[in-house]
């Protein structure tokens, strides 16, 4: 079994392209499949998965959700287990890069099904960032669908897992309230996850309180764009500056992210995190909701051990959903689906 040549229309870039029912299908199946559900499989097919950045879930659940269904993976990690490579247009490389992009990713194609990249920002430059040069640069040049497995701003395999959280848990989705929450942490990180948030949640029509200390902003733009499709959705998004904004919330979401406003100023980002260790998600903060984190997280940091420990923790299943969540993603697109 295999695809035809060209089944771009099929990149799965930011988890917008199934539309909120088709985003709730694959949420749903994910969810048969976990419970028992066989699975549709596509035997022979060949999936390619290029690791620039570690992983543990995102790895892990895509290598088992593809044998489950009959997928041959095949993992890259550049740098390690292969060359390095270059992405700049007119590249000198006479360094330590002995592969060009536009040399790797089109042979690349050319022996799988599917293409699959994860690739952070690098929390340098804001625009080479909303750019997305890596991933980008993987739709521009393959010949085959692309799977996004967390770029410089989305994670929309994540996205679907949450999505199947949500639903398991809370069931219909529209109106219901998600607090999304800026938490502390000892070095910056990319901002992925909470867009990923912003954007599934909105889709679905979810009532989102996005709460952080001054400074630690998300793009405006994203912003923007999930307060529409919130609107469409009847949903809505409101922006908090109070680390208790959660109460009264069914589902607390808690990560930490760079500010956009203040974009590769480390230094003085440092300054500003530092100041903000009382964000850390308490037993007292969560109060009833639904506690999610999408991992690894930082223990007493982040979050307190009686919450991630606590009845109200749904980070193990939401961890768990990645695995099929993935399969349900595969199952679709391995069988030839499109948006």
């Amino acid at each position: 079994m295999g695809l035809p040549p060209k089944t771009c229309a099929a990149h799965y870039f930011d988890g917008t392209e199934p539309g909120p029912d088709g985003l709730m299908a694959l949420a749903q199946r994910a969810l048969e499949l976990r419970d028992g559900s066989s699975p549709r499989r596509c035997d022979g097919l060949r999936l390619g998965a290029v690791f620039f950045n570690p992983s543990l879930r995102t790895r892990t659940s895509l290598e088992a959700a593809a044998v489950a269904l009959g997928i041959h993976p095949m993992i890259i990690q550049p740098g390690k287990d292969a060359w390095g490579w270059a992405f700049e247009d007119g590249a000198i490389m006479d360094g330590g890069q002995a592969e060009h992009v536009r040399d790797a990713v089109p042979v690349l194609s050319s022996y799988v099904d599917l293409l699959a990249v994860r690739s952070f920002a690098r929390l340098i430059d804001p625009e080479e960032d909303r750019a997305e040069p890596v991933l980008g640069a993987f739709m521009g040049l393959s010949s085959r669908p692309v799977l996004n497995l967390e770029s410089c701003r989305w994670h929309p395999m994540q996205g679907l897992a949450d999505a199947a959280t949500w639903v398991s848990r809370l069931g219909p989705l529209r109106g219901k309230r998600l607090a999304l929450s800026w938490a502390p942490h000892p070095k910056p990180l990319p901002a992925a996850v909470p867009n990923q948030v912003l954007l599934t949640a909105s889709m679905l029509g979810m009532d989102i309180t996005l709460a952080h200390p001054e400074g630690f902003d998300l793009d405006p733009q994203i912003v923007g764009r999930a307060t529409g499709l919130a609107r469409v959705g009847g949903g809505a998004l409101t922006v908090s500056h109070s680390p208790d904004a959660a109460a009264g919330a069914d589902v607390v979401y808690a990560k930490s992210w760079s500010g956009f406003s203040g974009y590769g100023d480390r230094v003085g980002e440092a300054v500003r995190r530092a100041a903000c260790a009382d964000w850390m998600m308490t037993r007292e903060r969560v109060g009833g909701a639904g506690f999610m984190h999408c991992l690894p997280v930082r223990r007493n940091v982040v979050v307190e051990d009686s919450v991630l420990d606590g009845p109200r923790s749904w980070v193990t299943e939401q961890a768990g959903l990645r695995m099929w969540t993935a399969m349900a993603l595969l199952e679709h697109l391995g069988r030839g689906g499109t948006w």
